[in-house]
């Protein structure tokens, strides 16, 4: 495994971040993919499926290939979600510390498929946990992603009360990525649930004020309101691996039309 060499984008005292030129054919120097937990247990219902740990892999590997930097931020429901912890008389912010501690297994999974396939990795936690993870630091990550290292924030941002959602806003703007593009298991936002409603209808574009006031299940209120306030795009879009989710992020960097386009 040979370390890409790393581009001209640094952070100086008192300077904006700079961004990050995109590679030939493609329209973005530097994204942040979001990942679900839910995402890797495929049909399982539970846990982690290999076979689909493989496939994002693989779709991550693609994309890096091309040169683009790729940061993720994963989520934990496949193991375990501080919401249900809740539901079930658990103190909130308990409940929401097991969740940030399942995302960090998701991320070392993750971890391990990437450099299965030849890509360096870095796994960097919210919470200190330093025979596993690096801690999160701002400026390491940058310098990680500018020599051609994937990134994997885990543990959210580090807080009960906040989602992976808000975790992925946050890291998005934290290291200067063109889009937060969010993988899910629908072909983009729609004004209702596609799989109950068969006139349900995508929407191409929305702008974030759209997104709030309709109640469209974008990202949560604060994850989006934060996108709104620093201008950061959100593309939401399939990643299930099926037909119509197989091959996707590659299509989306390279500036394809793919799912739901939210900005100004």
């Amino acid at each position: 495994m040979v370390d890409a060499p790393p581009l001209k984008a640094r952070t100086q005292e008192g300077e904006p971040l700079a961004k990050v030129p995109p590679p030939p054919g493609c329209k973005f120097g530097r994204i942040l993919l979001k990942l679900s937990g839910e995402a890797l247990q495929g049909s399982t219902g539970y846990g982690i499926d290999p076979a689909v740990l493989d496939t994002i892999a693989r779709e991550i590997a693609e994309v890096h290939a091309l040169g683009v930097q790729v940061a993720i931020v994963i989520g934990g429901g496949n193991i375990f979600r501080g919401i249900a912890g809740t539901a079930q008389g658990m103190d909130r912010a308990t409940a929401d510390y097991m969740g940030m501690l399942a995302t960090v297994m998701n991320a070392i999974a993750l971890q391990d498929a990437c450099e299965r396939r030849g890509i360096h990795t870095r796994v960097q936690s919210a919470i200190t946990m330093q025979e596993l993870a690096e801690p999160y630091i701002r400026r390491r990550a940058i310098r990680h992603l500018e020599k051609g290292r994937v990134v994997i924030f885990g543990a959210g941002t580090g807080n009960p009360f906040f989602t992976t959602d808000t975790a992925a806003s946050l890291r998005g703007m934290e290291i200067g990525a063109d889009v937060i593009m969010k993988a899910t298991k629908v072909d983009g936002v729609y004004d209702k649930d596609p799989k109950k409603h068969a006139d349900a209808k995508m929407f191409e574009r929305l702008s974030y004020i759209d997104a709030l006031k309709m109640g469209l299940k974008v990202m949560d209120a604060t994850a989006l309101s934060l996108c709104m306030d620093n201008k950061m795009p959100i593309l939401v879009f399939n990643m299930s691996g099926g037909a119509k989710g197989a091959g996707n992020v590659l299509r989306a960097v390279r500036g394809e039309a793919v799912g739901t386009v939210v900005k100004d």
